[in-house]
């Protein structure tokens, strides 16, 4: 059933589009709507006002029971959304509006406004698989150590030093590099424990691609497996050899690189509360982690 049968067959009069203020503004908004009807939509936009929380957004649209709410924004506005629809019956509409916009290529959906209002208005309901660390969903990945810490320096690079966004980034990586994370944890795999003394640990939802020219795409969202990677390597030259074992294809024949796929993860720290970056958003959660993939949990429009 396509999204234009869904919504003829609804009482809802117009299609929710939950839109993160970051990523557009009124022109844009509008630019929005004009799309939709074009693809034979009406659009009521929900524009999320600094300081306000998507996942409220969302749920103040679910309250109508459509049967799809959009989420127009990057991979943290959409992550956000489908965390609020997830096992509610309403599908999640996906509009690219950030930066990077991973999970919608992920998904084959196109960038451009107009190609992806046709495909919210005709294409068709598959069922995805999400993951979730302690009650909480994501759609692409989580992790900890590098990448929150990298998330933090970046913002604290343009918070205080008023540095742009490519800018506090370039100087973020530097200051990471420089001084990379160690963590200590200790990782519950398969009911054994193992301890892990690493940079990081990458928790995706379904496998990553890693070598080559395709680095961070995945072929399939719903194979039931979260895919666990870090390594052995602390230094920062130590990380520069993985990534250039990636560019070259060789990583996974890098004994320091390790990788499983599970079901369930749990993560112990000495520490109560642990920097996790879910979908490039930061929040300090308390630990133990408890990671678990959830197969088939979210619906999706696609081509």
């Amino acid at each position: 059933m396509s999204a234009v049968q869904l919504l003829a067959a609804s009482e809802v009069a117009t299609q929710p589009v939950v839109l993160n203020g970051k990523a557009g503004s009124r022109p844009f908004a509008a630019k929005l709507q004009e799309a939709f009807k074009a693809a034979g939509l009406e659009a009521e936009v929900m524009t999320l006002e600094p300081g306000g929380d998507v996942r409220e957004l969302a749920q103040r649209a679910l309250r109508q029971r459509p049967p799809m709410i959009v989420a127009a924004g990057g991979d943290g506005t959409v992550s956000a959304v489908a965390d609020a629809v997830r096992g509610t019956g309403t599908a999640l509409g996906v509009l690219p509006a950030g930066t990077l916009n991973h999970f919608a290529k992920d998904l084959g959906i196109p960038l451009d406004l107009a190609q992806a209002a046709r495909v919210i208005a005709a294409g068709r309901r598959v069922h995805i698989d999400l993951g979730e660390v302690n009650g909480r969903a994501f759609i692409n990945n989580a992790s900890l150590g590098l990448y929150p810490g990298l998330v933090r320096e970046r913002e604290r690079q343009r918070r205080r030093l008023r540095r742009s966004r490519s800018a506090a980034m370039l100087w973020a990586l530097l200051a990471v590099l420089n001084r990379p994370p160690q963590l200590d944890l200790g990782l519950e795999i398969d009911g054994g424990w193992q301890h892990c003394a690493a940079p990081f640990v990458f928790i995706g939802n379904n496998e990553y691609e890693l070598e080559g020219f395709d680095i961070g795409t995945r072929a399939r969202l719903d194979r039931g497996k979260l895919n666990v990677y870090t390594t052995r390597r602390c230094g920062a030259a130590g990380l520069l050899s993985l990534a250039l074992h990636a560019v070259f294809r060789r990583l996974r024949q890098n004994d320091d690189f390790l990788h499983t796929s599970v079901r369930e993860l749990r993560v112990a720290s000495r520490k109560p509360r642990l920097l996790v970056a879910m979908d490039g958003e930061v929040s300090a959660m308390e630990t133990p982690l408890e990671f678990r993939v959830l197969p088939r949990a979210l619906e999706v429009i696609v081509p």
